[in-house]
């Protein structure tokens, strides 16, 4: 309950407003736990729907532009639900693409026992890594979609059995 806790309030601080720019709200739908080389899990069904917001961009790091965010996904099926927080980076891939990766942190829903279960993913921890990838292609000046990978385990710090879970989807931004 503490690490929900901080990270709810990691959250609020990452979503405030940090420059003119006033950010982006963004919703997907994702296919959960999809079956990937970088899972061992691929046990539990339905898709997420994903809404989230992103914040004015913090800094520069190379060419991309650095954004906090928070966001939370639902289950359709009942199965683990969780919410990140943490800072992507926009890197532009011409005039209208864009490449952008994440690292946050997360907290699930779903089990969090350390060993292999048939029913649903036994992740080890309630607290996970969250990194993401995205491809996105602008379609106006205020509207995006991108092509979305959305990983989650706890990288083998809370024990050696560490199934993680791996969500592909697609999500909708709207600049504000």
């Amino acid at each position: 309950m503490r690490a929900a806790a901080i990270l709810a309030g990691a959250a609020i601080a990452a979503a405030a407003p940090t420059s003119a720019h006033a950010g982006e709200l963004f919703g997907g739908l994702y296919v959960h736990d999809v079956k990937l080389p970088t899972n061992l899990s691929g046990i539990e069904g339905g898709m997420d729907v994903q809404l989230g917001y992103r914040g004015g961009g913090l800094f520069r790091l190379w060419r991309a532009q650095v954004q906090p965010y928070v966001f939370a996904a639902v289950n359709t099926a009942g199965n683990t639900n969780y919410g990140a927080v943490g800072l992507s980076a926009k890197f532009p891939l011409g005039q209208r693409w864009y490449f952008r990766p994440g690292l946050g942190v997360a907290v699930q829903t779903g089990s969090a026992g350390k060993f292999y279960r048939t029913d649903k993913i036994a992740f080890g921890s309630r607290v996970l890594f969250e990194p993401e990838l995205n491809l996105g292609t602008r379609i106006n000046d205020h509207l995006s979609i991108e092509a979305s990978w959305v990983h989650m385990s706890h990288a083998q710090l809370r024990g050696r059995e560490n199934p993680g879970i791996d969500n592909l989807g697609l999500r909708l931004s709207l600049a504000l």
